[in-house]
């Protein structure tokens, strides 16, 4: 019993009646190690699973092709070298880490028809999911910031947007999320005992881990509450009051010609924080008004997978000088 205590995690074995509880005295329980968690993933049809793994599949490639189509154009066309751009190739570097901390691991599942992953595999994906998550929203509000600067002052754009500053705000959205991901990793490493080993998911969703802790779920709500605010309220905040601050500019120029050609600038950036925050919060809302773990895996295939799969095609689509770069980037290479 003594080397079970040294280690961190356990599972409370489950009465006959296949309900699980937690102890309340440990000393008087016969514990067992946690060695690993199950995914249940999307669906346990067998017959449907050549589907799944072909479609996530293919899914994964669009998402890693076009946005390494997007890093390669900003980089080779001297024309693209702006601040604009240059969060552009960082925000399709953070959806490459993004997608690639959850596609290859259920893919890899859907194949061997394996469910299992390490309690320390766990704790790795939880954490680099956190990390370019919250960075994916960080990036979100300097582009919406960018947007900002470049409408309402733009005589002042060079110099308030130099490349310093960009990489600063690069690099301070790459801090908050690391210490973010580190604050939540932090509080899972302190539980030690679980309910339950099977996670309602596709990959190791932190809510879903907290939830099946035998801890103080006060606390844990706490952590929560703080991580939320920091990599979601706070962002959501700071793009609300850019494009409030951009529309009240835009709707005082004299032209059409002038508003148009400002909005034009904002539609890419603005439908992307739609389709993110949007499929976020409509995951989080299902999650609220439904009782099945099961549908809201499937509903967080929204922003985990096809977010990060659109994005690309919405910055490429809207925006004449991604398409002339890419179609010169495509000539050089054929």
């Amino acid at each position: 019993m003594e080397e079970m205590m040294d280690r961190h995690a356990f599972i409370m074995p489950e009465h006959r009646d296949d309900t699980v509880w937690c102890p309340n005295n440990i000393e008087e329980k016969n514990l067992t190690y946690i060695s690993e968690f199950h995914l249940m993933g999307l669906s346990d049809d067998l017959q449907l699973q050549p589907i799944l793994f072909g479609l996530f599949l293919f899914m994964y490639l669009v998402t890693m092709l076009g946005n390494l189509l997007i890093i390669l154009t900003v980089s080779s066309d001297s024309h693209l070298h702006s601040p604009m751009y240059f969060f552009l190739s960082n925000l399709s570097l953070a959806d490459i880490s993004f997608t690639s901390t959850t596609l290859p691991k259920m893919i890899v599942d859907i194949q061997t028809h394996s469910r299992a992953i390490s309690y320390s595999g766990c704790l790795t994906q939880m954490s680099f999911f956190m990390l370019f998550g919250c960075l994916d929203s960080l990036l979100l509000t300097v582009m919406a910031y960018d947007r900002f600067v470049a409408i309402c002052h733009p005589l002042h754009y060079q110099l308030i947007m130099d490349p310093c500053r960009c990489g600063l705000l690069v690099f301070v959205s790459v801090l908050i999320s690391l210490l973010v991901s580190q604050l939540h990793n932090s509080i899972v490493l302190q539980l030690t005992y679980f309910k339950s080993v099977d996670i309602s998911h596709f990959f190791c969703d932190p809510s879903q881990i907290l939830s099946l802790a035998c801890s103080d779920t006060f606390t844990n709500n706490i952590v929560m509450y703080f991580v939320g605010a920091i990599s979601g309220f706070l962002p959501i905040s700071g793009i609300f009051f850019s494009y409030y601050r951009i529309f009240s500019s835009v709707l005082k120029m004299p032209s059409s010609s002038g508003k148009y050609k400002a909005f034009s600038t904002c539609g890419s950036h603005l439908s992307v924080v739609c389709l993110f925050y949007g499929t976020g919060l409509g995951v989080y809302l299902s999650s609220a008004v439904s009782s099945s773990p099961r549908k809201g895996a499937v509903a967080s295939v929204l922003y985990t997978v096809v977010t990060p799969m659109l994005n690309p095609f919405i910055y490429s689509l809207r925006n004449r000088d991604i398409k002339r770069a890419m179609w010169l980037l495509l000539r050089k290479t054929v």
